[in-house]
């Protein structure tokens, strides 16, 4: 931070209130207050944290990178979101679907570093894999269906192999471990679904673990982590993190507030103070678009067939709610009838899907001081891009947590730093002597 600036200029640049800065880096809100009132300093990690957020929202360019990352199956972005905001610089991003990487183009400048398509075609030759950009940090959210719920049931319905069977995408794991043995990174962060934990009666994981472990000499951890602390949304996830040592990781630092303090759907839905803008939201009245709002023969279609399964004793039925509630998973079905989540517009009206600028707030995309993420594609890419995506402070949480690491490791030091990512007393977060 300047000499010459305050920790309130510093915070009102980032465009932060104090309750927001609390959240932020896992204190109190009279922490931020003392230090505002010059009782305490805060540790560089915190005023690094702000001086990066006011310099995005200014439109200046970020230089001050504290470590530098790889983004693997990008998707549109929401890792690089996160690591990027907790001092990471991009050094190479790898995605294949066409329509990803236009979003994360219109997102993230891209000529800067390498723009993989796939990443079979730089894993096939060990030179090739040499010819990566040097990283600090590998981070993936490898593809996810082959162990999904969903996935699984729709292949064994197939006839079809799933996991590490799956040729097109189970496999793709080991092209991640081919990269991490020979770039050997400080460490790594891999996301996928829940069900990677159970999937082969937990042997799919324990495969995954073996690799890094006892092939590739990383210390490992992972834990399934629910995002509803952080949106209106119930989504877990399995994340797992490695270090080339055991550095004093733990995930007893990563914040994640509890579920009951969670926000609700309020918090994402569009709100009659909104500008329109023509696609979203329309008129003068500022509405959502009717086009969002389902079909009588739609919404009775789907009553029916809910009340069929109920019959059944299935577990099948649209996902009904209003502004006080916390929504199911979205997925990137979510395009075809959008029943898994569906918003509530009173007994005289069909309920309507998401749009998705809601999608962006719902996947934590869309945060206070930062410009809109933008959405340019059509509404069908855009349903399935956020329902692949991660939950992005979720992910910023762990990569919070990861920080004091690496940088630790980068300057050849044993013990682990203070997380920035964590409720501690006041005088933890004070500035070192």
């Amino acid at each position: 931070m300047p000499s010459d600036m305050s920790f309130q200029e510093l915070r009102e640049r980032a465009g932060l209130t104090r309750e927001e800065v609390a959240d932020l880096v896992g204190c109190e809100e009279r922490t931020v207050y003392r230090w505002e009132c010059g009782e305490i300093r805060p540790r560089k990690l915190v005023t690094d944290v702000l001086e990066r957020r006011a310099r995005e929202r200014s439109g200046e360019s970020v230089n001050s990178a504290k470590f530098t990352f790889i983004d693997l199956f990008a998707g549109i972005g929401g890792m690089r979101l996160a690591f990027d905001s907790v001092g990471g610089q991009c050094v190479a991003t790898c995605e294949w679907n066409k329509y990803a990487r236009e979003t994360y183009a219109a997102n993230f400048p891209i000529g800067e570093h390498p723009f993989y398509e796939d990443i079979c075609e730089i894993t096939k030759e060990d030179k090739l894999i040499r010819s990566i950009p040097d990283h600090d940090v590998l981070v993936a959210g490898f593809p996810c269906q082959p162990f999904s719920i969903a996935g699984v049931s729709k292949k064994n319905a197939l006839g079809k192999a799933h996991g590490f069977a799956c040729e097109a995408q189970g496999t793709l794991f080991f092209e991640l471990a081919k990269i991490i043995k020979l770039k050997k990174p400080k460490a790594f962060l891999l996301e996928n679904v829940k069900n990677l934990v159970s999937h082969d009666r937990g042997n799919t994981l324990r495969v995954i673990l073996d690799v890094l472990r006892h092939q590739l000499g990383y210390w490992v951890d992972y834990k399934v982590l629910d995002a509803k602390g952080f949106v209106p949304q119930h989504r877990e996830r399995t994340i797992i993190v490695g270090f080339q040592q055991d550095v004093g990781f733990s995930w007893e630092d990563v914040r994640i507030p509890a579920s009951a303090s969670g926000p609700k759907m309020g918090s994402i839905l569009h709100s009659k103070s909104e500008e329109p803008d023509g696609r979203f939201v329309v008129g003068p009245k500022t509405r959502v678009n009717p086009k969002y709002t389902l079909t009588e023969h739609l919404w009775l279609y789907l009553r029916n067939y809910a009340e069929k399964h109920r019959a059944a004793g299935n577990g099948f039925g649209y996902g009904l709610v209003d502004g006080t509630k916390v929504a199911r998973t979205l997925s990137a079905r979510y395009y075809k009838d959008g029943s898994e989540i569906l918003i509530d517009q009173g007994p005289k009206k069909p309920p309507r899907r998401l749009t998705p600028r809601e999608c962006a707030r719902l996947m934590g995309f869309d945060e206070t001081g930062r410009a809109p993420f933008r959405i340019e594609v059509s509404d069908t890419q855009a349903y399935k891009q956020f329902g692949n995506a991660v939950v992005v402070p979720v992910i910023r949480a762990v990569a919070a947590a990861m920080v004091p690491c690496v940088l630790d490791m980068k300057a050849g030091q044993n013990e682990p730093r203070l997380p920035l990512f964590k409720h501690r007393a006041p005088e933890a977060y004070a500035a070192d002597d």
